[in-house]
C-alpha cells in the first residue's frame, strides 16, 4: 500500500467543498504512487489551506471508498464495473468518470534476458502459464517467474482484458502490491517477467519487451498502435464541486497535464 498525506493548514471537512478542507483520494497505485502526489503538491502550493490524504491501494479500493463515501475522488486504471455502478446507485452514489491521463502497460523482463521481443500470443501464453520456459519463446532456458498485481488492482484486471483474453493468470504467478514492487522483483530475477505502467519503466535492471514490434510510448499509446494502451481515471460521486472540482480541473488543465507528461504518462490533450 502507498499512503501519502500532503499537508497544509487545512482541517478535515466535507470532501473539498470549500477552502480549508482535506481532499481524500483513494484507489489506483498506478496513479497514486507517483502522479497524484505530485499533482497534489503543486495544487497545494497554489491553494493554501487545502490538503490531501492519498491512499494508493488499487482501483477497487477507490470505487469502494466512493460508494462508502469515505473518499472524494477514486483513482482508477480501469473503468468502473457494472456491479460497482449498481452498488453505488443503491447507496445514492453516481460514479462520474473523468479521464486524466493515458498509459501503456509495459511488459518488462530482467535486463539480462536475451529475448528481443514477444508476440501478443506469447504474452498470453506466458501470463496464463501455458508457456513456462524462456526457451519456448527464443530465450535462454530457464523457468519463467510471472509477477502480477494483486486482485484489487485495476492494472491486474486491465491486463487480463487486453493481453490474456480474460483468461486466468498462471497458478504460480506471484501477486504484488504495486508497479514499483513488480519492477524491483523482475530486476532481481533473471527469469522474471511482469508488467508496469509507463511511469515505472525507468527502474534499473529491467527492460521493456516490444510486443509484435511495438513498444509503449507517447506516440504509440495515442495512436493506439501499442496493444496494451488504456486511459486512467478519476471518479467522483456525481459532478464535483468546490476544491475537488478545482483539483480535477487542475489535473486535466495545461499545468496538470505538463506534470502528467513529466511523470511518464501520456497527456489527454
Amino acid at each position: 500500500m502507498k499512503k501519502f498525506v500532503v499537508s497544509g493548514l487545512a482541517v478535515v471537512s466535507a470532501f473539498g467543498l470549500a477552502q480549508g478542507d482535506t481532499i481524500v483520494i483513494k484507489g489506483s497505485d498506478t496513479l497514486g504512487a507517483k502522479l497524484v502526489p505530485q499533482l497534489a503538491e503543486q495544487f497545494k502550493s497554489q491553494h493554501s489551506g487545502t490538503s490531501f490524504d492519498i491512499a494508493a491501494e488499487g482501483s477497487a479500493t477507490g470505487f469502494a471508498a466512493l460508494i462508502d463515501k469515505t473518499a472524494a475522488i477514486g483513482m482508477a486504471s480501469r473503468p468502473a464495473k457494472p456491479e460497482e455502478i449498481g452498488n453505488g446507485k443503491t447507496k445514492g452514489v453516481e460514479l462520474k468518470e473523468t479521464v486524466v491521463a493515458y498509459d501503456g502497460i509495459a511488459v518488462i523482463v530482467n535486463s539480462a534476458n536475451t529475448v528481443k521481443g514477444l508476440t501478443k500470443k506469447q504474452v498470453e501464453q506466458i501470463f496464463t502459464g501455458e508457456v513456462t520456459d524462456w526457451s519456448a519463446v527464443g530465450g535462454t532456458s530457464g523457468k519463467i517467474s510471472v509477477y502480477t498485481r494483486n486482485t484489487s488492482s485495476g492494472t491486474y484486471a486491465e491486463f487480463k482484458e487486453l493481453a490474456m483474453k480474460k483468461r486466468d493468470y498462471a497458478p504460480d504467478s506471484q501477486k504484488l502490491a504495486g508497479n514499483e514492487q513488480i519492477a524491483e522483483e523482475v530486476s532481481k530475477n533473471p527469469n522474471g517477467v511482469g508488467y508496469v505502467g509507463l511511469a515505472y519503466t525507468k527502474a534499473g535492471g529491467i527492460k521493456i519487451m516490444p510486443i509484435d514490434g511495438a513498444s509503449p510510448s507517447k506516440e504509440s499509446v495515442l495512436a493506439r498502435n501499442y496493444p496494451y494502451a488504456r486511459p486512467t481515471f478519476y471518479y467522483t460521486n456525481g459532478n464535483p464541486t468546490g476544491a475537488v472540482k478545482d483539483f480535477i480541473d487542475f489535473t486535466v488543465g495545461a499545468e496538470g497535464q505538463k506534470i502528467v507528461e513529466q511523470v511518464g504518462f501520456v497527456p489527454i490533450k
